[in-house]
């Protein structure tokens, strides 16, 4: 799923996007990918490309967060997405709160 996830971001242009293997050091999921749109609309066009691609794969993804707010997390079980703004994934800092996971793909 985390593979299929990133190929929707970079087709949707998507940038400075990071898979990150959190098994070790979470229970909330095994992978965290986490990417910037540059617009809302961007935001929005990913969400709409990764959801019903994730029902198709028989997941169950819950959406939070609007694009307008800069940040929306798409939880598919054990993917966790987090689409942020430019100012948002500055002021969250995932890479930082999550240095202890393994880096597995990091695409700039």
């Amino acid at each position: 799923m985390a593979k299929t996830v990133i190929d929707i971001i970079e087709e949707m242009k998507g940038s400075d996007i990071l898979l990150l293997d959190i098994r070790a050091i979470s229970l909330l999921a095994d992978y965290f990918v986490i990417c910037t749109a540059e617009t809302q609309r961007q935001t929005e066009a990913m969400v709409d490309s990764i959801v019903p691609k994730a029902k198709n794969l028989g997941r169950l993804p819950r959406v939070e967060g609007e694009a307008s707010s800069g940040w929306v997390l798409i939880d598919i079980g054990d993917v966790v997405v987090n689409v942020f703004s430019p100012t948002q994934r500055t002021r969250f800092a995932f890479e930082r709160l999550w240095q202890e996971a393994k880096t597995v793909v990091r695409i700039q």
